[in-house]
């Protein structure tokens, strides 16, 4: 399918920030005396921070706030750079700005976290919009679709190019349909096949090869 604009999540997707956020849930859950296994938390990796804590551990509005604070606290510190890119993701980017494609990032990480993110990997220059969650939580309280439709009206207003949204989480792909565009599930992440395939993903695909050979035949 010949997509023009091509829209991706980060976290799962671009890069795999599970040492990052991951101890970053660690280390606000400790301050309220809950004590997780890394492992335990890869489950947050993708939807809204302040849902996980309050739909997770039955936080009030009030924790869910100190939880947050705590989780920035030490992920503007160092967990921001926990990560790493996904080997093959730079020669994808590259093929597909060759190709002609407009690329943008939408994500339910805040905006400013993330381009620093993309900076620090260098493969901002790839993107011509990052389309993420403001500081307060108040881009992502109904999911992903006010995510997607902002970078869709940033970069195709008129809606005249074929687009996708590409991630890793049923957000994604609810978040694509909302906002009336296709969506492709990359397995990589930290979604399984199985809940892709059950929020009614457009495309699976399995590896960067597949995703470049999707999005260009």
């Amino acid at each position: 399918m010949p997509y023009k604009l091509c829209i991706f999540d980060l976290d799962g997707t671009l890069t795999d920030p599970k040492l990052g956020i991951t101890r970053s849930f660690q280390y606000a859950l400790a301050s309220f005396g809950i004590n997780e296994e890394l492992d335990n938390l890869t489950r947050f990796i993708g939807p809204p921070l302040r849902d996980s804590f309050r739909v997770s551990y039955n936080f009030t509005e009030s924790d869910t706030e100190k939880a947050v604070a705590k989780f920035r606290e030490y992920y503007t510190e160092t967990g921001l750079f926990e990560n790493s890119v996904y080997p093959d993701i730079p020669g994808l980017l590259q093929k597909l700005k060759d190709s002609g494609r407009t690329l943008a990032v939408a994500t339910n990480k805040v905006a400013i976290y993330s381009k620093l993110i993309l900076e620090h990997f260098d493969i901002a220059g790839y993107f011509s919009f990052v389309s993420g969650d403001e500081m307060d939580g108040s881009l992502t309280k109904n999911g992903k679709t006010d995510i997607i439709r902002i970078a869709l009206g940033a970069l195709d207003p008129e809606r005249k190019m074929p687009a996708v949204m590409i991630g890793d989480r049923e957000l994604d792909i609810f978040g694509a349909r909302e906002a009336g565009i296709d969506s492709i599930g990359n397995t990589w992440g930290y979604g399984s096949r199985s809940e892709l395939e059950t929020a009614g993903a457009t495309w699976i695909v399995d590896s960067a090869d597949e995703l470049l050979r999707l999005i260009t035949d």
